[in-house]
């Protein structure tokens, strides 16, 4: 009778370990999707929101960038909010998605962004007529980032990195709807190629897709 007790007691200790081991691991989940940006989930739309929905976007105002998550993807702050923004129109290979592994030439485009944007300020513009936040919660931008050392920005001095990271084969050219392109659709399809023809990045390092 004594060993019977002990082994039920064991059995109830192992599943309650598993429980706790479970809960463990969805909370770690939760909380790595956070840190990249997505925002908390709302259960009524399917989406995670975020303050992305919210905030004043002005392309002609300076944000700063307080953090890069990767190559495609950084947070900004907007009106006392870190907004994390996800460069429209490209896709880098990932390096940070707990379900995929780290990509052919993942790093390198995240430590370029790292590079370029660590403690910068950046102008952010919307893509009239699209869509202002993917599903993750996340304000789609194009990011550009002034170059002269006086701070002026200029259409031919300012550095367009959604478009840079094309061609200097960091990226894909990434079409969410193809119902509904985006404004600069035919000008990173066309970076892409010559990156492409180039070996430039990835082109050049990784199998073709």
């Amino acid at each position: 009778m004594f060993e019977n007790k002990i082994r039920l007691w064991s059995v109830i200790i192992l599943c309650l370990c598993g429980i706790g081991l479970s809960i463990g691991l969805v909370v770690w989940i939760f909380n790595h999707k956070n840190s990249r940006g997505y925002g908390g989930y709302n259960s009524g739309t399917s989406k995670y929101i975020s303050w992305a929905n919210t905030v004043s976007v002005d392309p002609n105002t300076l944000y700063p960038v307080t953090d890069v998550i990767d190559g495609d993807t950084i947070k900004v702050l907007i009106e006392g909010h870190i907004i994390t923004v996800r460069l429209l129109g490209i896709n880098t290979p990932e390096t940070v998605d707990p379900y995929k592994p780290v990509e052919c030439f993942g790093p390198e485009a995240s430590n370029e962004v790292k590079k370029i944007l660590t403690g910068k300020s950046v102008f952010l513009t919307l893509n009239a007529n699209y869509e202002r936040v993917d599903k993750y919660g996340r304000l789609l931008a194009y990011v550009k980032l002034v170059q002269k050392p006086d701070g002026v920005s200029t259409t031919t001095s300012d550095l367009f990195v959604n478009e840079f990271l094309i061609k200097e084969g960091y990226a894909h050219e990434y079409t969410f709807n193809e119902k509904n392109p985006y404004q600069y659709q035919g000008l990173f399809k066309a970076d892409e190629l010559e990156a492409k023809k180039a070996g430039k990045g990835l082109w050049g390092k990784c199998p073709i897709i």
